[in-house]
């Protein structure tokens, strides 16, 4: 199929002509050579292309190029080093240059090019964001109307400049106009469709789950749709994510599973946090940490950058499933400390419960007291709903008891089921230790079972642990007919029970219809089933 080649067709929506090799070879002007070999760079790299379009890149660098092609050149060529090896700090910087290079012939262009250096500073992390931050605060403002891109840079400005309090307002008004634009108006306007991926991460760390799991969504929507496979790893890792925060651990192990073949074979960078998160929250223990273990020890990942952040918020969450309570605390004590919004969000309440157990009353304070002025700041059920479940498990006595209920409730009303699940495991542990049996057992038979079924194994071993304390055995998880299918077969299987051909389910996964029948056979043989109709009415999960 086209996954295995260079700069595959892209789709049909909002595609751009693309010149091929040979008609950048064949023009005869250097001028229009050098301008053509440089769209043609562009595209061939958006399509998944990066060696090509580095040669492209060098027949353009024969020039002559103006000065606005030569910056043109320069800042496709860190995207590509960013894109296929990070490149440290030497990325960021390179971007920043090259936008202040642009503010004096394209505004427009130089503040998207700042918000790249803030997408690869948060990424490779060691306080880049904030030398970002000051020289795009240093630049001039967008010209109205403004665009979601000049509100997401002007939210990053904010937030790195004065602090998440007065960032969170601006960010959320940028990520809400990502998620409300029209997905053809978004398209014609050209490239803010680019920057789905750090507005969706944005969107978990201001802990608004409608707005990830809407941005995460669109974003991978809009990546088949254009065919591009420069962006489409990180829109399936993205989508990934929120799946896992949502519970939903089956679809999330399809996800980056494509994620992970995609990025193979376009040579980008492996996107390893959804699967070290999905390894975690299943309670893979040794998978987790093999995972962490490569990515500490590959080099495009910064000690301090996102994604070695991520990491270790993951080993902090499979500890916390196993009670291994002293390395959690250690795994998220690293993890807040990152420049990445997303992580600190999502790592601080890890921090607070294992520190906690763990006897540290004083860390899970003062990560009780960062977590709670972010928490306040975003006003979401999610946010408010963590904030309550740390309170719950440093406070005694009555005041406990009303943080858990709050908890529940916030939790539940927020989507995130996985959050809402370990609500209930928090407090049936709580009311387990004050003596009162009866009540325990409820929440926790309510947490064993929501655990049991998302595939969070630790979790539900703790709370089934809590259970047997009580004097009651835990209710073993019923097969389903998925679970004989691979997370491969299970994506496909999934969407041809949606009603997609062969073809349609060839075109989004990159393969041939023949592979993708091949596939069906194995799955109608491994279903005891002879026909479509048959799967769609499985009702997989």
């Amino acid at each position: 199929g086209a996954l295995g080649r260079p700069g595959a067709r892209p789709g049909r929506a909002g595609r751009r002509r693309r010149v091929p090799p040979a008609e950048v070879e064949l023009t005869p002007d250097p001028a229009a050579r050098a301008a053509r070999a440089l769209d043609a760079a562009h595209a061939t790299h958006a399509a998944g292309g990066s060696e090509t379009a580095l040669e492209l890149l060098a027949v353009a660098a024969a020039g002559p190029l103006d000065a606005v092609q030569e910056t043109r050149g320069e800042l496709l060529r860190a995207r590509i080093t960013y894109h296929t090896a990070r490149g440290g700090h030497e990325i960021p910087r390179r971007l920043v240059e090259a936008a202040r290079t642009l503010v004096r012939s394209d505004v427009a262009l130089a503040r998207d090019t700042f918000l790249e250096a803030f997408d690869a500073a948060l990424v490779n992390g060691d306080g880049e964001a904030a030398r970002v931050a000051a020289s795009a605060a240093a630049a001039p403002g967008a010209t109205a109307p403004a665009r979601p891109a000049d509100l997401l840079l002007d939210g990053l400005v904010t937030t790195f400049a004065t602090g998440n309090e007065a960032g969170t307002p601006p960010l959320r008004l940028a990520l809400e106009a990502f998620r409300d634009g029209a997905d053809g108006a978004v398209l014609r306007e050209g490239r803010d469709d680019r920057w789905l991926w750090l507005a969706g991460r944005l969107a978990v760390g201001v802990l608004d789950a409608d707005l990830a799991h809407a941005l995460g969504s669109r974003h991978l929507r809009m990546a088949r749709a254009l065919g591009s496979l420069e962006t489409l790893p990180a829109a399936l890792s993205l989508l990934s994510t929120v799946a896992i925060l949502r519970g939903e651990l089956a679809l999330a192990g399809e996800l980056t599973e494509e994620a992970t073949a995609i990025a193979e074979a376009t040579g980008a960078v492996p996107l390893r946090h959804g699967l070290v998160m999905l390894a975690a929250w299943r309670g893979d223990c040794e998978g987790t940490t093999r995972l962490t273990d490569v990515t500490l020890g590959d080099p495009p990942n910064p000690p301090s950058g996102g994604e070695v952040g991520m990491a270790r918020y993951a080993l902090a969450v499979v500890h916390n499933g196993l009670g291994n309570w002293a390395d959690a605390q250690a795994g998220a004590e690293r993890a807040s400390r990152v420049d990445e919004p997303a992580v600190v969000s999502v790592a601080l309440p890890e921090l607070v419960e294992a520190a906690v157990r763990a006897g540290h009353p004083d860390v899970a304070a003062q990560a009780l007291e960062r977590f709670d002025a972010r928490a306040r700041a975003c006003g979401t059920p999610w946010a408010l709903g963590l904030a309550a479940r740390c309170r719950a498990v440093t406070s005694t006595g009555p005041a406990a008891e009303g943080h858990h209920r709050d908890a529940i409730d916030r939790l539940g009303a927020s989507r995130m089921a996985a959050d809402a699940a370990r609500a209930h495991l928090v407090y049936g542990e709580w009311l387990r230790r004050e003596g009162r049996r009866r009540d325990a057992r409820e929440q926790l038979r309510t947490a064993h079972g929501l655990l049991s079924d998302m595939g969070a194994a630790a979790f539900a071993g703790r709370a089934a642990r809590e259970l047997r304390a009580t004097g009651e055995h835990p209710r073993e998880r019923t097969a389903q007919p998925a679970d004989a299918l691979t997370a491969h077969e299970a994506h496909i299987a999934r969407l041809v029970a949606t009603g997609a051909t062969s073809r349609e389910v060839a075109s989004q996964l990159f393969l041939s219809p023949r592979t993708v029948e091949a596939h069906l056979r194995s799955i109608f043989r491994e279903l005891g089933i002879t026909s479509r109709r048959q799967l769609r009415e499985l009702r997989l999960p």
